[in-house]
């Protein structure tokens, strides 16, 4: 369902492609209906933003949002796994997963990376995206509190996912971790998050990681799916 993808391309780094499809991706929205009312209004305070700001300042507040702040992560596994050897094991599988299904991700984005896995869903049965889909809700859920706390324009792509999913998150829970979170958007957490070994599947370093434990930067070439994650200026 080409909801997914646009919900997906609502997550990537805006560019002048991004805000010039605005109105193809809303059209979409509309077309397929798979959205409640409330969720797609948001979408559309969302889009609306995009579509009137400075370019560079959403740039800016992307990258300030889901680049240097490791709690608002786009990387699904860093809120359950971190830097453990079990995400290594989790992104693994979720490889093997993709491929089973004809898609090939390249050694170029992490593949729990958010828009990514959002790319997948769209290629799946409806039923099948949406059953993936509500094995993540408690982390979209999650990441939702924490945008909406900050007064984000992002929290309604969350929230659209939220209501797609077959299954509710646990919001009390959820509510509850929030509340005594402090932000961790500063250098010194920044630093301090990428001090760690990044975990790896064998002698190269992990995806999206150099070898002295910085980012990288790629392209995601797929053979039937194209995601691109924009590069930062």
């Amino acid at each position: 369902m080409r909801t997914f993808k646009v919900l997906s391309m609502l997550l990537m780094y805006p560019d002048e492609e991004i805000v010039a499809g605005l109105d193809d991706m809303a059209a979409i929205l509309d077309q397929e209906a798979l959205l409640p009312p409330a969720a797609r209004k948001g979408l559309d305070v969302l889009m609306r933003h995009l579509a009137t700001s400075d370019l560079m300042d959403s740039q800016a507040a992307y990258v300030s949002l889901f680049d240097q702040s490791r709690s608002l992560s786009l990387h699904l596994f860093e809120h359950i796994h971190g830097d453990s050897r079990e995400r290594g094991q989790a992104m693994a599988d979720l490889i093997d997963h993709y491929r089973s299904f004809g898609m090939e991700v390249s050694a170029a984005e992490l593949p729990d990376f958010l828009p990514l896995f959002l790319e997948f869903l769209s290629t799946q049965p409806l039923h099948e995206a949406l059953s993936m889909l509500g094995e993540a809700v408690n982390i979209l859920a999650l990441l939702r509190s924490r945008l909406e706390k900050r007064g984000a324009p992002y929290a309604p792509v969350f929230r659209a996912l939220e209501a797609l999913s077959p299954v509710g998150a646990d919001e009390e829970a959820i509510q509850e971790q929030v509340k005594g979170e402090k932000r961790d958007d500063t250098s010194a957490a920044l630093d301090k998050s990428w001090e760690d070994a990044p975990v790896t599947f064998g002698p190269e370093p992990a995806r999206g990681h150099t070898g002295d434990g910085t980012r990288a930067q790629y392209s995601v070439p797929v053979e039937s799916v194209r995601v691109m994650r924009r590069s930062r200026p």
